[in-house]
């Protein structure tokens, strides 16, 4: 049971995440019906819980030599895989890209601490 409550919760937290960064930076659009935004995230979920743990195996050496900051990349990575398997998300220049990255990290982070707190 715990381990549906934590998929359940990333994908609502990256539901949250991915609205966020839609609405506040420049050149990030989801667009579609609800339905459409909830695949997304489904999705964007999917490949967080299922590529980005291999992704970081296969990359740790350069993790631990760039003191964890390669996560960054993997995780800009992981969004722009979203967005080539997604007609709903556009991402229109590498700037938007980077700062969606960091915007969702954050989002994420965010709401997992406050997650650990209650």
């Amino acid at each position: 049971m715990r381990f549906f409550s934590r998929i359940i919760f990333a994908f609502l937290s990256n539901l949250v995440a991915l609205f966020v960064a839609a609405n506040f930076i420049a050149g990030f659009q989801i667009s579609g019906t609800f339905a459409n935004i909830l695949a997304v995230a489904g999705i964007f979920t999917a490949l967080n819980l299922l590529l980005r743990p291999l992704l970081k195996l296969i990359l740790s050496p350069i993790i631990i030599l760039t003191l964890g900051l390669f996560t960054i990349v993997i995780n800009a990575s992981i969004l722009y895989l979203l967005d080539i398997l997604s007609q709903n998300v556009t991402i229109i220049e590498i700037k938007s890209l980077i700062y969606g990255t960091l915007l969702i990290t954050a989002v994420n982070l965010v709401l997992h601490l406050f997650r650990k707190i209650l």
